[in-house]
């Protein structure tokens, strides 16, 4: 492989691990702040318990998320020199704002929420995990209109002198059509995450007290129910909002990269009306855009792309045509292409990444809302489930949200390629912004140099793996433990207490505020 190869496997196997983390930090933790907010105003143990256990979870997962986030921002200048040149008008103040707004915000409060307990206020304490959690959501929209700027650049017009985009509106990029979309997405999507995760560790716990004969009239009974009903009803609405969101998302792309969606839907030639493909077989692997064979619904894909059963929707093959006429058929001749110099442009997207990940982001979403829908109606009016498939599965399916967010995150990406900033349609020819992912790479990079980087990496991010899992798995299986059963070690806090007044726990449990952080 040929050093933009390489540096395409990097960034993309470590973006994919970060993301991850992203959208379980984002869901979990609106969780914990709405489990912190009803013990605040109702007092009750297992609203408490709930959150004190939950929050150890977030908690492992945000500071991995931190860990692994750091080193996207280093590969900019590490691999994709040229790349970070292009795009650094308009990103520095966005990651500058990203950093230094919503970081700082997120970590400084988080902290506060971590070391607080019994130290400031009941409701001042309860402020900070929901500043907190405004700050991860504020950097998340950060990053995401980032990203939403290489999908359709605004804001933004060439400067003569370089050739590169010189930002004159920050206001049009923040309010890009395009992340307003992705961002609604992402965030539905993350809560999604987070109640998958809530149904599959609560039902195992429920089934694992059933088993071992506990009783179903206790706080901890209560604490696990509370999270499979919670995590149920969450997963449920998430999934609906997940569709809407990605139907707008998926008619704006029809507008601004027709060739992504057209590639999704394996349609090699224009149709009027399209259908709908639901599963398609043949030269995909190949890249082929010929002999095609799909079982389709009728008029579905019309609608999908300009809401109505009737208009047409443009076929592969007329906009590889008509994206050649527009950029070139070839490669500029030039040292800053590299290998690819001279060479024949393919503006299709890998169509088997594009046709199945597609289909497989939309299929784990459906596996995760089925499974919140047996939860809920496994644990209706008391009930406890003890089917070892039901229960197991749910478990299991867990890491369906996970996929299917991985599985999103991919066809985005590789969907805009061979760009690594799109060409933006709604502006005249002489004034669009794009960027070729081939002139983007580091010159001055060798194959061995990013081959070193990228296995050092893997060998750091399958530690990290290993540690994450095992502390989360750890407990998990240990459940709610000693310190989660009180506000603090040592002190009460339910009902008649003083809210506002700050409570210090005793000399000798003061260690357990480091067991609930770490």
């Amino acid at each position: 492989m040929d050093v933009l190869d390489i540096a395409r496997w990097q960034f993309g196997i470590t973006t994919v691990y970060h993301f991850l983390m992203v959208p379980l930090t984002i869901g979990l933790g609106l969780l914990v702040a709405v489990m912190h907010t009803l013990w605040v105003r109702t007092g009750r143990a297992e609203w408490l318990r709930m959150t004190r256990f939950w929050g150890r979870i977030f908690l492992i997962n945000f500071v991995l998320g931190v860990a692994t986030g750091l080193v996207q921002e280093f590969q900019f200048g590490l691999a994709w020199s040229e790349y970070s040149r292009f795009v650094g008008d308009v990103f520095g103040s966005i990651l500058a704002l990203e950093a230094l707004l919503a970081f700082f915000l997120e970590s400084t409060f988080l902290g506060l929420w971590i070391f607080g307990w019994g130290r400031i206020p009941k409701k001042l304490h309860l402020a900070t995990i929901w500043a907190a959690v405004v700050g991860s959501t504020i950097s998340a929209y950060f990053i995401i209109a980032a990203n939403s700027w290489m999908q359709h650049p605004v804001g933004v017009v060439v400067d003569e002198a370089t050739g590169r985009p010189r930002q004159v509106d920050f206001l049009a990029v923040l309010t890009n059509n395009t992340a307003l979309a992705a961002f609604s997405h992402a965030i539905v999507a993350s809560l999604m995450v987070a109640g998958g995760l809530l149904v599959g560790i609560g039902l195992w716990h429920l089934r694992k007290r059933k088993l071992a004969g506990r009783s179903t009239e206790d706080v901890d009974h209560a604490v696990w129910r509370r999270s499979v009903r919670l995590g149920g009803y969450v997963s449920l609405a998430a999934f609906v909002l997940v569709a809407l969101t990605g139907d707008w998302q998926g008619k704006l792309m029809y507008q601004q990269q027709p060739l992504k969606m057209s590639s999704a839907e394996a349609l090699c030639d224009t149709e009027a009306p399209a259908s709908f493909s639901l599963f398609a077989f043949s030269k995909l692997g190949s890249n082929e855009c010929d002999d095609v064979h799909s079982i389709t619904i009728p008029y579905i894909l019309s609608f999908l792309a300009h809401s109505d059963f009737s208009s047409p929707v443009p076929g592969v093959n007329q906009l590889q045509e008509q994206y050649a006429d527009a950029y070139g058929a070839t490669y500029p001749d030039d040292p800053s292409f590299g290998d690819k110099a001279g060479e024949p442009i393919d503006y299709t997207p890998v169509l088997a990444v594009t046709y199945w990940g597609f289909r497989l982001m939309i299929g784990m979403g459906m596996v995760s809302a089925a499974v919140a829908a047996y939860a809920l109606w496994s644990t209706r009016k008391g009930r406890v489930p003890t089917s070892r498939i039901g229960v197991y599965g749910s478990l299991l399916a867990v890491g369906a949200p996970f996929v299917g967010n991985a599985a999103g995150w991919v066809f985005t990406e590789m969907g805009r390629q061979p760009f690594v900033v799109v060409p933006n349609p709604d502006v005249p020819r002489a004034e669009q912004v794009y960027f070729f992912t081939a002139q983007a790479v580091s010159p001055g990079v060798t194959a061995a140099e990013v081959w070193t980087s990228l296995i050092s990496l893997g060998v750091l991010y399958a530690v990290l793996a290993v540690v994450e899992f095992g502390l989360i798995v750890r407990f998990v299986r240990a459940g709610i433990t000693e310190g989660d059963t009180t506000p603090t070690p040592g002190i009460g806090g339910g009902p008649g207490t003083d809210d506002d007044a700050p409570t210090r726990p005793d000399d000798d449990a003061s260690d357990d505020v480091l067991q609930f952080a770490y």
